[in-house]
């Protein structure tokens, strides 16, 4: 196994209604349950989670001519029909879906289909559109921004397609350092795979342990050592996808002049013109060894000004991240050492891996030195990698002790990251104070350029009504700050359903009308993921 994918097994099984190996789940420590009501006031008595025998599902739309084609096109063992299938395959893992998950009554596709080559993906997309059935692509089901969501938009039934059978290592080239892998491998799958060969990936997004190649793809992810290998969409050199006019394989050569670049078109698609059926992407020998160092800084406005420093001097840490004062400070709390806060500030670390680690961990610390940051020692850095892949967890334990807890992300350049900050911060405590909630907000950067750097939000709220409409009401305030105070309306979570509306003033009404041309011309009847990515138009 890959030292650097962490502790984690080829196929853990994800709860049904949370987040993870079921397994894994722990209930609150008691710092955390005594700091709650301080930062929150009294909280709301929680719903319990209902069973997942107990949930009611529609009869399924599909009808016998239905499933027989597409028994036809996969195979009887490629069909699942039972309701825990579907209720399975209902949604991603955003709060607003594991609050729905608690409910009685819940939506689901009306089967889940399990392709296991290209060509059933091709054969169930051309059954889908001979009857009208929308299509929702599957991979891990980590998304967070509702794009997993079984809408029939204006067909009769709506099915999951499950790219998980689309797994392994198909072409493996040393000298190149390219490997080629299925759709619906994971990501612990494919490091495992690349291990054994020496080679590395090096995505490692909070999703790691569930969420696949495909899905990376598809949602033009950003893992945690992005400062040291960069996003996903930059390690791919090559993608085949099926849609419902045809396939494509893209991507024959390294660099090319031959035109636009239409691979780049299906990264970010979110499953709206095709599904991607397999990745080519580029590796690198595996790190031998890391060095860690964590830091604390006065304040979230110094700590910000060093990681530009270091972002723009050159080769720095495989991963560098920095936690405001409020992050670090329920940090400690977490783990007992609330005593420490004081002295604390905004918190830092950093991890350094691959060639001159040493060197570049001497460089680093001059320039974080020289930007009014200390050096905390090597003890929280290691804990934060212990920990990395577990954040969510916690989630489901707040939601169990009836706390709202979500998150959100954006990215804007330098200059412009104090003032969207502040504005997005504004809009998610002025939202929760309208609904007579009390909030805490938190936020860190976690992805560095040479010229901006993302935020990442986390809010805790407690909420006494409705919490699903309340936040409702919430995130398209922050939305709207988001892109009012000129960041993106998604750094990496994607934009699915839930951030759809404000696609336009990322990329503006003509291209808009160009992505939906595209999606007329590669999936002309709309089965594709209704309503995500390009939202709802009568034209697609």
């Amino acid at each position: 196994m890959n030292s650097n994918s962490g502790e984690v097994d080829d196929d853990l099984p994800m709860r049904w209604n949370g987040w993870g190996d079921p397994h894994r789940a722990a209930p609150l420590s008691r710092a955390v349950r005594a700091l709650l009501p301080l930062l929150l006031g009294r909280l709301r008595r929680p719903e319990p989670a209902v069973d997942i025998e107990d949930v009611t599902l529609a009869a399924s739309a599909l009808t016998d001519e239905d499933l027989a084609a597409l028994v036809g096109a996969v195979g009887t063992a490629g069909i699942d029909t039972t309701d825990e299938g579907r209720i399975r395959h209902a949604r991603g893992r955003s709060t607003p879906d594991l609050l729905r998950a608690r409910q009685r009554a819940q939506e689901a596709p009306d089967a889940v289909v399990h392709p296991a080559t290209h060509d059933e993906v091709r054969a169930v997309l051309d059954v889908a559109s001979e009857r009208r059935i929308a299509v929702i692509p599957f991979g891990g089901g980590t998304s967070v921004v509702g794009a997993l969501h079984p809408e029939r938009g204006a067909h009769r039934a709506v099915i999951s397609l499950d790219t998980r059978r689309l797994s392994g290592l198909l072409r493996f080239d040393e000298v190149a350092g390219e490997a080629l892998l299925g759709a619906g491998t994971t990501g612990p799958v494919a490091e495992n795979l690349l291990a054994a060969r020496g080679h590395e990936l090096g995505h490692y997004p909070q999703s790691f342990r569930y969420a696949t190649i495909g899905g990376f793809a598809a949602a033009r992810s950003s893992g945690q050592n992005s400062a040291g290998n960069g996003r996903f969409d930059g390690m791919v050199t090559g993608i085949r996808v099926a849609t419902p006019t045809g396939d494509l394989d893209l991507g024959r050569a390294p660099g090319s002049a031959a035109g636009p670049d239409l691979a780049r078109l299906f990264l970010g698609s979110e499953g709206t013109l095709g599904v991607i059926t397999e990745v080519r992407v580029r590796t690198h020998p595996v790190p031998r060894g890391r060095i860690f160092e964590a830091w604390t800084f006065p304040d979230f406005v110094t700590g910000a000004d060093a990681l530009r420093r270091v972002a723009q001097h050159g080769p720095g840490p495989t991963v560098i991240r920095l936690s405001d004062e409020a992050e670090t400070a329920v940090s400690l709390a977490q783990v007992g050492r609330i005593g420490r806060l004081l002295a604390r500030g905004a918190g830092a670390v950093t991890v350094f891996e691959g060639g001159d680690a040493a060197g570049r961990r001497e460089r680093t610390a001059e320039i974080l030195r020289a930007a009014g940051g200390q050096s905390a020692g090597e003890e929280d850095a290691a804990e934060w990698l212990r920990g990395r892949f577990d954040g969510p967890y916690l989630r489901d334990a707040l939601l169990d002790a009836g706390v709202f807890c979500e998150t959100l992300e954006t990215a804007t350049t330098w200059s412009n990251l104090s003032a969207s900050k502040k504005a997005i911060e504004t809009a998610l405590k002025t939202g929760f104070e309208d609904a007579d909630a009390r909030s805490y907000v938190m936020c860190h950067v976690s992805h560095v350029y040479p010229t901006g750097a993302s935020l990442y939000f986390t809010v805790l709220a407690g909420i006494q009504g409705d919490q699903l409409a309340v936040w409702e009401r919430v995130k398209a305030s922050v939305n709207d700050a988001i892109v009012g105070s000129g960041g993106t309306i998604s750094h990496h979570h994607g934009v699915g359903r839930d951030h759809a509306p404000w696609l336009i003033d990322e990329v503006g009404d003509t291209g808009l009308r160009i992505l939906r041309a595209v999606k007329r011309e590669l999936d002309p009847r709309g089965i594709l993921n209704p309503g995500a990515l390009l939202g709802h138009s009568p034209e697609v």
